[in-house]
């Protein structure tokens, strides 16, 4: 080792021994500095997003140790660990999909690390696995289903490391038990579709620089010889699917701008090499499709409609003039429509609470599917096919599936998982105004009875963004907070879906602070209406939640107690470097820095630009993990340091920075459990 080697390392080394072992360590503060549109922006923590720097790895491992040294001497953990187990370890199924007399599902058994692939010949067939992700020899790996042949006979699935976006597609010859020679690169892959009467199969696949593209593959070939087929000069941030009806005749591919825009485009899958047409016109609209005959399709979309409305098309006439509305915009917003048997199954949301009406082809009602009350519920089925599944779920009943043949009003049970819940807690449905006077709509779960005296431990939590409508479904933290004498919270902010397209917009973009008002204001109603104070008040949330737990914690840190910050957006300015290779529809619905248009409302909320030392913030749990393909990790490491660095409440702010999981998991159900219950602990811990 060189000199100079030998001191770097003695400076790293001295960096984290320095550090009392009841902190952790104080990341430096380096002299660095942007310039955006003409205004400076320095960022002392730029050298920790270099992974490859080994005082930033040290920094991080050491913060990590920390965190989770901490977490452990939580009290109360063991039980929460057990409590949680107990309404974690319970056997879970997807909804069928039928190919071929075939049902083809996921299922979760409580006793593995990872999901199994299953099929049933038959409906009442016997159970068969043939796919365990246990025989790669790594339970940091699942495997999920892409595509499925239309005889059932191969299935393309995609082999998935750490939770990476990034995944490796194989092909199973069902009946043979192996996989074919057919194999996809590890990348970003968009759905597969099979033709029928072949094993040739089109394929989305997207870039790191060339974005989306439609690919061909023919069976037994090397992927490197596939045809590039579609997409080629379209915008780098659109999202390719392809999708052949149940008839052969049609290739259609969905091609999605973000969460607001959508176009369809249509040709015949035995001429590869002919261009395919726009079907639907160039408006700022969203658009989506099912089967609803030969040749024919059921459009659902905002276009004139910000609820939606569903639209009858005929591809062998495909001019807008010609298409026929059957389910005109309604009061409530239109979720989906489901085409099976020659009926339509419309999904309404009505306050946040799933409604489900049948409609006969030409749009004429046929009655509505009793339903629990709050709960979600989702159709499933094909309009060649008489299989009708029903799917619903609650915050306290897990997800049950019913099947029904079309036509027929008796739903028999496919699956229903048993999980111990008590029934002396309550599900309750409020209303508040937000910052600006909107309507915002709330959930509650608590013990029924509960005494509003202000000294709950409540846990808020939220999303609100990309056109994600956040329904009721089983949720063991709404239940662990219940039975331990709190109340879970969840606000249905704008930036979602629940209100249809208007809602969405109205939490994008330049409106994004309304999101983060909705949940403010949430938590000033719980504490307005005597179910608790700041000092009892914790956050949570993940992903896009995470963005909207650094925004509360930095614009009122004064309101919550706890927070945990889980996988997060948070360096909003800079967002748009990290997210060129595989996330750029994100740049869609926050904002791009690089856009001067844009720069001035990021700049206003971006939480890592309004960290401010001397603040008193709440104790932070920040988590992320090196598998994060989708959002930079580097974000939350940047912020841990940031906020150590300024704060002066005293409390506890923590990284824990998992290697071998990231956005779309990576971790088993043993390892999400424990790291559920230290969450849960270090939240409890410091609100009681």
């Amino acid at each position: 080792m060189s000199s100079m080697r030998r001191l770097y390392w003695l400076a790293v080394a001295s960096i984290l021994m320095a550090q009392p072992s009841a902190q952790p360590p104080v990341a430096r503060r380096v002299d660095f500095g942007e310039t955006f549109h003409g205004v400076r922006l320095n960022d002392p923590y730029h050298w920790l997003e270099n992974f490859d720097d080994p005082a930033a790895v040290a920094w991080i491992d050491a913060q990590d140790r920390y965190a989770r040294a901490y977490l452990a001497s939580r009290p109360g953990q063991e039980q929460l660990r057990q409590r949680y187990g107990e309404l974690s370890r319970f056997e879970r199924l997807s909804v069928p999909y039928v190919a071929g007399g075939r049902y083809f599902y996921t299922k979760a058994p409580p006793d593995r690390p990872q999901s199994l692939l299953c099929l049933r010949r038959g409906a009442e067939g016997n159970e068969e696995v043939w796919l365990d992700p246990a025989s790669f020899g790594d339970p940091s790996i699942a495997a999920s289903v892409l595509g499925i042949s239309p005889d059932g006979k191969a299935v393309a699935y995609a082999v998935r490391r750490s939770g990476q976006d990034e995944v490796e597609v194989l092909v199973r010859d069902i009946d043979a038990g192996k996989d074919t020679a057919d194999r996809l690169p590890k990348s970003l892959y968009g759905g597969v579709a099979f033709l029928p009467g072949t094993r040739d199969f089109y394929y989305a696949r997207r870039g790191r620089d060339t974005g989306s593209r439609i690919w061909l593959h023919h069976a037994g070939g090397d992927s490197s010889s596939d045809a590039e087929i579609f997409g080629r000069g379209m915008d780098a941030r659109v999202f390719l699917s392809p999708h052949i009806t149940a008839d052969g005749r049609w290739l259609l591919v969905t091609a999605e701008y973000g969460w607001a825009r959508t176009e369809i485009w249509f040709g015949n899958p035995a001429r590869p090499g002919a261009a395919l047409r726009q079907l639907t016109p160039r408006v700022e609209a969203q658009f989506s499709f099912e089967e609803a005959g030969p040749g024919k399709l059921l459009l659902t979309t905002t276009w004139n409609a910000p609820r939606l409305r569903g639209l009858l098309v005929d591809l062998a006439r495909p001019a807008p003039g010609d298409w026929k509305e059957i389910i005109p915009e309604a009061a409530d917003a239109l979720h989906d429509a489901t085409v099976a048997g020659g009926r339509i199954y419309a999904s309404y949301l009505h306050d946040v609470q799933s409604r489900i009406r049948i409609l006969a082809l030409d749009g004429r009602p046929l009655g509505e599917l009793p339903l629990p009350p709050f709960s979600s519920a989702g159709v499933h089925g094909r309009w060649d096919q008489q299989d009708v599944f029903v799917s619903f779920a609650s915050f306290t009943v897990p997800f049950r599936i019913e099947r029904m043949r079309a036509g027929d009003a008796q739903r028999s049970v496919w699956f229903q998982p048993r999980v111990d819940v008590p029934a002396t807690l309550e599900v309750r449905q409020v209303w508040y105004a937000s910052k600006d006077g909107t309507r915002v709509p709330m959930y509650l779960v608590h013990r029924q009875g509960l005494a509003l005296d202000a000294k709950r431990p409540v846990l808020l939590t939220g999303y609100g963004g990309f056109n994600v409508p956040l329904v009721p479904g089983f949720n063991a933290n709404a239940i662990l907070w219940a039975e331990s004498g709190g109340v879970w919270a969840q606000p249905n902010l704008r930036g979602g879906s629940e209100f249809g397209e208007e809602w969405h917009r109205a939490g994008m973009l330049e409106h994004k602070q309304n999101v983060f008002d909705d949940f403010i204001s949430a938590a000033e109603w719980l504490i307005s209406n005597h179910y608790t104070t700041p000092a009892h008040l914790a956050i949570s949330g993940t992903s896009n939640g995470g963005l909207l737990m650094g925004a509360a914690l930095t614009q009122r840190p004064d309101l919550f107690r706890a927070v945990y910050c889980g996988y997060p957006d948070l360096d909003m300015v800079r967002y748009f470097r990290y997210t060129k290779n595989n996330n750029p529809p994100a740049l869609l619905e926050y904002g791009d820095g690089s856009n001067p248009a844009h720069f001035g409302f990021l700049r206003s909320w971006s939480p890592y630009e309004r960290v401010v030392e001397g603040a008193r913030y709440p104790a932070i749990l920040f988590a992320t993990g090196a598998g994060d393909t989708r959002v930079p990790p580097p974000q939350a490491v940047k912020m841990a340091a940031k906020v150590q660095w300024a704060t002066r409440s005293g409390l506890p702010v923590l990284l824990r920075f998992d290697r071998k999981s990231g956005h779309a998991g990576g971790r088993t159900l043993d390892e999400r459990i424990a790291d559920n219950a230290a969450e849960q602990a270090f939240l409890m811990d410091a609100v009681r």
